[in-house]
């Protein structure tokens, strides 16, 4: 779908005039290079925006909303075409983007909604409650309770398992799809006592991570084994949604004494960053959710072509993503669970890591 897609873009990219291909300026604001995924979304748009002749302007705003709108303010005082923006903090954008509204460009919001403006041509995403759900199921395959799919599994143990749970940034609107997937599956789980959240943080409000920080998840998982795992308990599982996070908490789990074996926790994590994969082999990770940035790329240049073109962009949903003005048109892609079984399969035949890469 995505290859035709871009195909069938791509082709009409050629026209020349106000059209793709001539030239002009496309910029792309991404949030930080501090997560090894974004630095691979913002080469990957960049590489295919050049492809079809644009110039790139590629902004990275390291976490700093400011800096981001600046970045914004001077693609648009540039004469940018269009604009791809992964936002930082969704709900800040509507002043500069009006700005872009005002000068015709068209935006497309790339992984992460922005909210509360009508100055949002299109969204490019993965299905993120699926995402949720896909790390609550690795997590409970990791407990041996069921498959990848979330069938259960005959015989499994009847626990009860203690299971903490972190989530994302409360700024960043894909941080709640995430976790309303994850509780979809984990709720009915908690409520008949095969999971217990020992801690009692079960809130999102309690179990965000500001910014998706490591070293924030670190410390709060080191309070939460203080506070609650002193008694001698272990913490059998931990739902994280971001590996970076999922890296954090393993530090936690290491400082306090953890070690790998039959008592190391079932980790979950998301996007297969390349520590985490290798955390994965060594079985300090138990699974990662693969969002193949390529593919999404592929969306958001399809839409920009689509758009310059006088063309409408495909779109495959129109009623999940409301951003608080209006619901905005979307093209959401697939995303697949690895675990150390997989990896091979996942990433190494998909090209998205060499082999080397993973041993290095």
């Amino acid at each position: 779908m995505v290859i035709s897609l871009a195909a069938c873009s791509s082709g009409g990219g050629g026209g020349g005039g106000e059209g793709a291909g001539d030239g002009g300026l496309v910029g792309v604001a991404m949030p930080t290079k501090s997560s090894e995924r974004w630095i691979n979304d913002g080469n990957a748009v960049k590489e295919q925006l050049e492809a079809e002749g644009f110039t790139v302007d590629l902004q990275y705003a390291e976490d700093d909303i400011p800096m981001q709108v600046s970045q914004i303010e001077n693609m648009i005082t540039k004469g940018a075409k269009a604009l791809i923006v992964a936002s930082i903090d969704g709900t800040t954008l509507t002043s500069v983007l009006q700005d872009a509204a005002d000068a015709d460009i068209p935006v497309i919001a790339y992984d992460r909604l922005i909210r509360d403006t009508e100055n949002v041509s299109y969204y490019a995403s993965f299905d993120n409650f699926k995402v949720g759900q896909q790390q609550a199921w690795s997590l409970l395959n990791g407990l041996g309770l069921v498959e990848l799919d979330g069938t259960p599994i005959d015989g499994a143990p009847a626990g009860p398992f203690n299971v903490e749970l972190f989530a994302g940034s409360l700024d960043d609107n894909n941080a709640f799809f995430f976790y309303d997937g994850a509780m979809d599956v984990l709720q009915p789980l908690i409520d008949s006592k095969t999971i217990v959240v020992k801690s009692g943080q079960t809130d999102i409000e309690q179990v965000a991570t500001l910014r998706w920080d490591g070293e924030e998840a670190q410390s709060r998982m080191e309070n939460i084994l203080t506070s609650t795992y002193s008694d001698g308990s272990v913490v059998n599982g931990v739902l994280s949604p971001y590996d970076g996070i999922s890296r954090g908490i393993i530090s936690a789990l290491e400082g306090s004494g953890y070690s790998l074996g039959d008592t190391w926790p079932a980790i979950s994590g998301q996007d297969a960053e390349l520590d985490s994969v290798k955390a994965i082999v060594a079985g300090e990770q138990y699974a990662t959710i693969f969002k193949d940035t390529r593919k999404l790329a592929e969306v958001a240049v399809s839409m920009t072509l689509a758009l310059l073109n006088g063309e409408e962009p495909e779109i495959n949903n129109t009623t999940d993503y409301d951003n608080g003005v209006k619901v905005v048109d979307s093209y959401l892609l697939d995303s697949a669970i690895v675990v150390k079984d997989n990896i091979t399969e996942q990433l190494v035949d998909s090209g998205y890591w060499t082999q080397a890469e993973i041993d290095g």
